[in-house]
């Protein structure tokens, strides 16, 4: 499991043209999901995001956490994550989890995140055209994969 979390300023998605959520201060994930995920790769990666201290603190360092800043959360699933571009110049996504897969271990991610944190996760809609905004703040991206966890 990949997942790219933004830390935002603010942050929002409209899906099939729909707003389906939209957040202030606080991190927009994208969440990718291989064929090779499980729950445990889920709960991992949602267990370092609701622990990451990279917020500002009153000395100016990355030292705060999404709980201590009174943060919100933006959860997107984004299979193009796992995109391979090996080959040609057209990406493949044999490695992104199928629907029947990846959308009960994104709703297992989306329970587990909330109860971890205490917030309600707004999120897009799964598999649906998302038109995401964004003001990255900083900006900071990190990048967390199950698989490598450095």
């Amino acid at each position: 499991m990949r997942a790219v979390i933004q830390r935002v300023s603010s942050a929002s998605v409209l899906s099939n043209g729909v707003h389906t959520g939209s957040i202030g201060n606080g991190f927009l994930i994208l969440l990718g999901i291989e064929t090779t995920d499980g729950q445990t790769d889920a709960e991992w990666i949602a267990d370092k995001i609701w622990q990451m201290r990279i917020f500002q603190d009153k000395e100016d360092k990355m030292n705060l956490s999404l709980k201590e800043v009174d943060g919100e959360i933006l959860l997107i699933s984004q299979f193009t994550l796992y995109a391979s571009t090996k080959k040609g110049n057209r990406p493949s996504f044999l490695k992104s989890a199928r629907l029947e897969q990846a959308i009960p271990l994104y709703e297992h991610f989306k329970s587990f995140l909330a109860m971890r944190t205490g917030l309600t996760i707004q999120t897009g809609i799964f598999g649906a055209d998302m038109k995401v905004s964004l003001v990255n703040d900083g900006p900071v991206t990190i990048i967390l994969d199950s698989k490598n966890k450095e």
